[in-house]
Order: C-alpha cells, then structure tokens, then sequence
C-alpha cells in the first residue's frame, strides 16, 4: 500500500494516471463534495460489493481524514488487492489545500 498527499494525488491524476478513485464515505458526505469521477461505496457496504472491484485495477481510496480510507485499504489488502493508495488527510485535505470552492464539513 502507498500513501498520497494530496498534492501528490493531483500531479498523478495530471499524468494521465487512471486509477479508479474509491470514495468509501457515507452517501450524505459524498453529497456535500467530492472527486469528479470517483465511485461511491461506503464503507459499510464494501464487504457485499467487493466483487464490484478489479483486484488488479489500481486503486485510491478516498475518505474525510484519511482513517476510513486507511483502514479499507487494510481490509482489501487482506481481500487481495495489493495495488492501492491511501489518501492522506482525505477530501477535507483536498479543499483545504486544492480546491478553496470545494465545500466542506
């Protein structure tokens, strides 16, 4: 498993890299703000939608803080998945120091 700033993640996506972006939020906070182009499944549903995901496909995993995302990454490590990046300081790092129009809560 990787680790990305935000920073990082933004000049990766600018490479033409095209990870699939894993919001595991709940449905009202992907609402307020999120990625363009990420998929919503939160992290209670994950276990019944796993085989929604491609074990090869490189994978960020995207949560408010980074704790969600960072323990799902656990969980599909353990799955199976071995090409997954963490979003460190998650979407709420991504308003802060990214987007300043990104909502927030």
């Amino acid at each position: 498993m990787r680790h990305f700033t935000v920073k990082q993640l933004h000049d990766y996506l600018q490479q033409e890299a095209s990870p699939l972006l894993l919001d595991v939020r709940e449905p009202w906070e992907y609402e307020i703000c999120h990625l363009d182009g990420s998929t919503l499944i939160p992290m209670g549903s994950l276990h019944q939608r796993l085989d929604e995901l491609d074990r090869e496909q490189e994978i960020v995993v995207i949560c408010h803080h980074g704790v969600r995302s960072l323990q799902v990454c656990y969980y599909l490590a353990s799955a199976g998945f071995s090409n997954l990046i963490n979003l460190s300081g998650g979407i709420d790092a991504w308003a802060n120091e990214l987007d300043p129009d990104m909502a927030t809560y």
